[in-house]
C-alpha cells in the first residue's frame, strides 16, 4: 500500500488548520458523482451500445434471470409436453396490466449500404460472433410496382400472364414464385405504428392503408370516410342503411336460436368490403373470418387487419378454401356478388362442405337487386342448388330499407341426401382427408355428415370442452387435457413475466403450428386474436380448433402466407423452425415473417438450442433485436430497418 508522502500530509493539516472543511466536502462529492459516472457509463456499454427497444420490457425479472435453464423439451406432433411439476393451473391466466403504450421513434436502426449489404456492424449487444455472422446474410428490397403490398404468391405477374383462363378467378388464386423470394418488403413512406385497439376498429392512420378509391367509390353507403390523417368506419355498408349493429340484430330477431355468442361463435364473412360485419359481432363475443380476394374493392382485407379485425385473401375459385370439414357456425354472404350457382354450385357445395351441420347461411341482398332479370335467374338458380343441398328455409325478412334476408340451415344428417329424388349432386365416394383442402380443386359431390352431430356446448363453455372432432379414446382427451394445461402454465410464468413482451401493444397474433390451440385459448381474456395455422405436414388439428371456438387455417411454410404486409404484431413459433428447415430454406422463411410482421412487433419462437442459435445471427442482420431466456426462447423486435433506407412511395 503507498504511503502519502510528507509534503501532501502537511497540505492536508494546512486545510485543516484553516478550517477549509467545505471545500473538502465539496471536492469529495465532485470525485465520487464522477466516479459513478464513469462507472454506469461503461457499464451501459458506451455511446456505439445501442438502447434495446422497449428496454423496460427487456429486462429479465430477478426470479426469471437467475432461474437455472429448463431441460431441453422434446418435439411431440402437438407442441412440447405440458408444464409445472403437478400439472395444475386449469386456469386461463390474465396478462399483468402495462403503463401507456410505448414510443415509438426508436425503432429505426442506421440503414445499411445502398447496395442492400449490412456494410456496418448491426448495433447490437450481441457478441462479436454474432455480429460476424449476422455479416454474411445481405438483404436487398423487393422491387416493382406495388412492392410496399407484395403478396409473393398473389402477386406472381408471370404465373398469372400464363393463365388459359381467368373465368373462375384463377387470377385470385396462389401461384407461388419459384424460388421463393428473399426480399424484403420496403415500408411505405409516412408509415406509423397503427392505431391501438379498440380505437383502431373505428379508425386507422390513412398513410398505413392509402387506398382513396374505395372513399370516393363508396361515399353514399358509409363504409369508409376520410378525415385528415386517419381513415373513419362508421359502420356503414351495401346492406347496413341502419347501422351494421342494426343489422346483427334484425339477423338474431328474424331467429332467435343463433343467439350470438353462445350458439353462435365461429362465422365466415364472404366478400367482406371493409369487415363492418365482423367487427361488430366482436362486441357479441363471435369471432368472424372475413375474407375476399386481393385488389378487388382496392384493399379490403388490408383496411381490416389495419383495423384489428381478423381477415384473410382467399377467393372461391376453382380451389377449396383452405379450411375444414364442418367448420363455421354460421357463414354469411351480404351481396358478396360470388356466383353460387356456377360449375353446377359448386361454390355453393364448398360452403356446405365448411359450414357446420345444423349450422346457418345467410344471405341479404338489396332492393336494385329485385327487378333485375339477370339475378332472379342467378337467384332461382341458386335456390336450386340449396334444395340439392337438403338446405331448409328457416327465416326471411326485409328490412326498413328494403333488403332482403334469407337464412339456410345445414341438415343433421345424411338420410335427406339419400331420399333426394335427384341425386345431383351425387355423394362423394371419399370421404374428407386430413389437410384435404390444401391446393385441392373444388368438389362437385356432397361430403356425408358424420355420424355424430352434436353441438358444441355453449361459449365460452366451448373453449374448454372435450372437441367434438378429437380422436376417441382416453389418450387423446388426455393430450388435449395436458396441450390446455401447458399452455396456461406457460403463458402465466414464462410470455407475461420478464421475457420483455410489451402485451398491451399486440392485438392480431398468428400462431405458425398451433395444435390444438392451446396458445390462443391462454390467451382468450386478452384483447387479442390469433390466426392459428396448422402446417400442412404435421396432425390435422385444425377442426378441434374451430370445435373450441377459435379460427385457423392450413398453410405451407415454405411458400408465402396469404395476407398484406405488415400485418401482425406477433409472430409465435412453437417448435416448428427445427423441422421446417429440412424443407425449405430458413432464410427464405425469416424473410418471409419480416414481409408480415409489423415495425415494433414480436417473434416469439421456442425451439431445440440449436435451432436458437442458427436464428439469432439472421434476425441480428435485419437490425432486429434479439433476447434469448434458458436457451430455448427468443423473442427477436423487428425496427424499421430496411436495406438503403428502403421507405417508398406506393
Amino acid at each position: 500500500m503507498a504511503v502519502p508522502s510528507s509534503s501532501s500530509s502537511a497540505a492536508v493539516q494546512a486545510l485543516l488548520r484553516e478550517r477549509k472543511y467545505p471545500f473538502i466536502l465539496l471536492t469529495a462529492a465532485l470525485l465520487l458523482i464522477i466516479l459513478t459516472f464513469i462507472i454506469s457509463f461503461s457499464g451501459s456499454g458506451g455511446p456505439l451500445h445501442s438502447r434495446p427497444l422497449f428496454s423496460s420490457d427487456l429486462r429479465l425479472s430477478p426470479s426469471l434471470s437467475s432461474s437455472p435453464p429448463l431441460p431441453p423439451v422434446a418435439v411431440p406432433s402437438l407442441g412440447p409436453p405440458p408444464g409445472g411439476p403437478d400439472g395444475a393451473n386449469t386456469t386461463v391466466p390474465r396478462l399483468p396490466p402495462h403503463s401507456a403504450p410505448v414510443a415509438v421513434p426508436s425503432l429505426g436502426p442506421p440503414p445499411g449500404g445502398p447496395d442492400g449489404a449490412n456494410t456496418t456492424v448491426p448495433p447490437s449487444d450481441e457478441s462479436d460472433q454474432d455480429r460476424s455472422e449476422a455479416i454474411r446474410y445481405k438483404w436487398t428490397l423487393c422491387k416493382g410496382p406495388g412492392t410496399v403490398d407484395y403478396i409473393p404468391c398473389l402477386d406472381n405477374t408471370k404465373a398469372i400472364k400464363a393463365l388459359k383462363s381467368r373465368r373462375h378467378m384463377e387470377h385470385r388464386e396462389r401461384h407461388c414464385p419459384i424460388p421463393t423470394p428473399r426480399c424484403l418488403v420496403p415500408i411505405p413512406s409516412g408509415y406509423k405504428v397503427p392505431v391501438p385497439w379498440p380505437k383502431s376498429r373505428d379508425m386507422v392512420w390513412y398513410d398505413n392503408v392509402p387506398h382513396p378509391k374505395l372513399v370516393e367509390y363508396k361515399k353514399d353507403q358509409n363504409w369508409v370516410q376520410k378525415d385528415g390523417d386517419y381513415l373513419i368506419f362508421p359502420g356503414g355498408g351495401t346492406q347496413f342503411k341502419h347501422g351494421v349493429s342494426k343489422y346483427i340484430e334484425l339477423i338474431e330477431n328474424v331467429l332467435p336460436i343463433i343467439e350470438w355468442g353462445k350458439h353462435v361463435r365461429v362465422a365466415l364473412d364472404v366478400g367482406c368490403g371493409v369487415a363492418s360485419f365482423g367487427g361488430a359481432l366482436l362486441d357479441r363475443d363471435v369471432i368472424t373470418v372475413s375474407f375476399a380476394p386481393k385488389d378487388e374493392h382496392e384493399a379490403q382485407i388490408q383496411f381490416a387487419l389495419e383495423r384489428g379485425i381478423p381477415a384473410t385473401l382467399s377467393v372461391i375459385g376453382t380451389q377449396k378454401l383452405t379450411f375444414p370439414d364442418n367448420a363455421f357456425d354460421l357463414i354469411h354472404c351480404a351481396r358478396c356478388r360470388v356466383h353460387w350457382d356456377a360449375s353446377g354450385g359448386k361454390p355453393l357445395i364448398e360452403l356446405n362442405r365448411i359450414l357446420r351441420p345444423g349450422g346457418f347461411f345467410i344471405w341479404s341482398a338489396t332492393p336494385v337487386y329485385k327487378d333485375d332479370e339477370r339475378h332472379q335467374n342467378v337467384w332461382s338458380s341458386t335456390l336450386g342448388v340449396t334444395m340439392s343441398l337438403c338446405w331448409e328455409i328457416v327465416a326471411r325478412t326485409v328490412d326498413s330499407s328494403g333488403v332482403g334476408l334469407v337464412i339456410f340451415q345445414k341438415p343433421v344428417s345424411s338420410s335427406c341426401y339419400e331420399t333426394r329424388e335427384d341425386t345431383n349432386p351425387p355423394l362423394c365416394e371419399i370421404q374428407g382427408q386430413p389437410n384435404s383442402s390444401w391446393y385441392a380443386p373444388l368438389d362437385g359431390c356432397i361430403l356425408r355428415l358424420p355420424v355424430s352431430t352434436n353441438w358444441p356446448a355453449p361459449w365460452p363453455k366451448r373453449l374448454n370442452s372435450r372437441p367434438l372432432s378429437l380422436l376417441s379414446g382416453s389418450e387423446a382427451e388426455d393430450s388435449f387435457r395436458e396441450d390446455t394445461k401447458h399452455w396456461a402454465s406457460l403463458i402465466a410464468d414464462v410470455y407475461s413475466e420478464g421475457i420483455g413482451i410489451n402485451w398491451t401493444n399486440l392485438r392480431n397474433l398468428i400462431d405458425m403450428n398451433a395444435g390444438y390451440g392451446g396458445f390462443a385459448a391462454a390467451l382468450i381474456d386478452s384483447p387479442i386474436w390469433v390466426m392459428n395455422v396448422v402446417p400442412i405436414d404435421m396432425q390435422d388439428t385444425l377442426s378441434v380448433i374451430y370445435d373450441r371456438g377459435l379460427i385457423g387455417v392450413y398453410h405451407d411454410w415454405c411458400e408465402s402466407f396469404s395476407t398484406y404486409p405488415r400485418t401482425y404484431d406477433m409472430v409465435h413459433s412453437s417448435f416448428l423452425l427445427n423441422n421446417l428447415t429440412r424443407r425449405c430454406d430458413i432464410v427464405e422463411v425469416i424473410a418471409e415473417i419480416d414481409r408480415i410482421l409489423r415495425p415494433g412487433g414480436y417473434l416469439l419462437v421456442q425451439d431445440t438450442p440449436e435451432t436458437i442459435k442458427k436464428l439469432r445471427p439472421i434476425l441480428i442482420s435485419l437490425f432486429w433485436r434479439v433476447t434469448i431466456t434458458q436457451e430455448q426462447f427468443l423473442l427477436g423486435i423487428k425496427g424499421f430497418w430496411r436495406p438503403g433506407g428502403g421507405t417508398v412511395q406506393r
